[in-house]
């Protein structure tokens, strides 16, 4: 499989890597509107070919499929000109800033008959795979209540780097640069380690979301830092069940922390990754009579990298998929219209 690589900034290096690491694939192209990236990530890769534009690359034409790691507003766009020239692709998250777009895109690359995933990262955590298929197989009965939550400190500590004056940064806390804050960059996330953790589809949200002063008029340079870096939803799913969802980019001490706690008729899960480690507990059967939580045994799973690859080669989409990502991202349009309206709003 031949791979050309859109947009050459951070995460992208993850992207050169993973796919390089697989065998059989070459990652042939890359492109960027800045030179002087472009020109750097291709070298540190060993990627021999350079395009200022997507239609640039796609005039070449020689890769079968895309990894489109531009910033959220652009996805849509690109995505649907590479869809056009009759390409795979494997998107960042989120798949589009809204609904109308990501299943746009949904119903373009599915008549097109080609393979569309998006990298929800947090697939690849061996705990939430295994413990989906604990909740899948009812080891703790019918699910009654969920609660989740995505934890960073990016806007308190510098582990990450110095927000206030990194451009990477920055673009994620301003709406005209295309940010959805919180709720669009972690939010989709959390709300997917959720809903496929639990198995659970939501059905209504009740959403509060919060933008802190971090800047003196709340801007720095040309960004407007006006994007939401808090929020929390309460949620009913579609089986009756209830559950909590909250994010944060504030939560002092906690770089990277999804943890999921999914609360049955029979007894409980929790599945928990953080900054790369994955932990999985349960409390089940005799033990929940002494309230003993016991450490759960996994095995690695592949990643969504991977499933990718296997995808394009089987010409079978694999999950995640774009419809996965546009269902998604109707959860995140509701959440936004609940903290406007203060009212529960429904998916349906």
């Amino acid at each position: 499989m031949r791979l050309l690589i859109l947009g050459t900034g951070g995460m992208a290096n993850k992207h050169a890597a993973s796919f390089k690491e697989i065998e059989g694939v070459s990652v042939v192209g890359g492109v960027d509107v800045v030179p002087e990236r472009l020109a750097a990530f291709c070298s540190e890769h060993g990627i021999p070919n350079h395009f200022s534009s997507l239609q640039e690359a796609l005039a070449w034409g020689e890769f079968d499929a895309v990894a489109n790691v531009t910033p959220d507003a652009v996805h849509h766009a690109t995505t649907l000109l590479a869809i056009a020239a009759g390409k795979h692709v494997f998107c960042e998250k989120p798949l589009a800033t809204d609904a109308i777009k990501a299943m746009e895109m949904t119903e373009a690359i599915e008549k097109a008959g080609k393979v569309g995933m998006v990298n929800f990262t947090y697939r690849n955590s061996p705990a939430l795979q295994k413990g989906r298929q604990m909740v899948l197989a009812g080891e703790i009965g019918e699910v009654r209540h969920v609660e989740a939550s995505h934890l960073q400190s990016w806007l308190v500590g510098r582990h990450w780097g110095d927000w206030k004056s990194e451009s990477k940064w920055l673009w994620r806390l301003s709406k005209k640069h295309g940010s959805n804050g919180a709720l669009g960059d972690i939010g989709i996330h959390i709300v997917d380690f959720a809903s496929y953790g639990s198995g659970l589809d939501v059905a209504h949200v009740f959403a509060r979301l919060k933008t802190f002063n971090k800047a003196p008029g709340d801007k720095i340079g040309e960004y407007d830092l006006d994007a939401n870096d808090s929020f929390t939803m309460n949620v009913d799913f579609t089986t009756g069940a209830i559950g909590t969802i909250q994010a944060t980019r504030t939560a002092a001490g906690q770089m990277d922390q999804l943890r999921l706690r999914v609360y049955g008729e029979t007894g409980s899960i929790e599945m928990i990754y953080d900054t790369g480690k994955s932990t999985l507990r349960a409390c089940l059967g005799e033990d929940v009579h002494t309230a003993t939580w016991r450490d759960i045994p996994f095995d690695d799973v592949e990643t969504n990298y991977q499933r990718f690859v296997q995808a394009v080669r089987a010409g079978k989409t694999q999950e995640p998929s774009f419809r996965r990502a546009a269902n998604i991202q109707k959860v995140l349009d509701k959440a936004l219209a609940s903290d406007a309206s203060h009212k529960d709003e429904a998916l349906a």
